[in-house]
């Protein structure tokens, strides 16, 4: 009996490591948007380079949940002191959630864009497009080019 308690906690064990391992990917646009992706869904919000071509940003308009979506499209705003700019979806898809947080306390934007100050979370229908998204060393490479 005990070989076979051993034996099931071996088999068993890995499986239950991997269950609790979430892999997520991130990715960005040339409009300097990261998409965070995990599975079917993708979290947005703005790049810290973009945050700091902004200045401080004093309004958020974020996307309703439900809605329905086509990569380019304009989905919210961020207005700074210095301008305002649009913010596009990367995916085609459905709003998920918009992140009320960000537009009740818009300093988010600016003091942590790539986690705290996400704008909108998408369920993604097209796996496809997101190959049409920069990886980590090409937005380096936008972003040093001067874009």
């Amino acid at each position: 009996m005990l070989s076979v308690l051993r034996t099931a906690r071996v088999r068993f064990a890995p499986a239950a490591r991997r269950m609790a391992v979430r892999s997520f990917v991130t990715k960005y646009t040339e409009s300097h948007e990261w998409v965070r992706i995990d599975g079917d869904t993708a979290t947005i919000g703005v790049t810290d380079y973009a945050q700091n071509a902004l200045g401080d940003v004093v309004y958020v308009e974020v996307p309703e949940a439900n809605t329905e979506v086509e990569a380019e499209d304009v989905v919210g705003i961020v207005e700074s002191v210095k301008s305002t700019s649009d913010i596009y979806s990367p995916l085609s898809g459905t709003i998920i959630e918009g992140n009320a947080n960000v537009v009740a306390n818009t300093k988010l934007v600016n003091k942590s864009p790539e986690a705290d100050g996400w704008l909108f979370k998408i369920k993604f229908s097209d796996k496809e497009q997101l190959d049409a998204l920069l990886d980590a060393t090409k937005y380096k490479q936008l972003i040093e080019d001067g874009h």
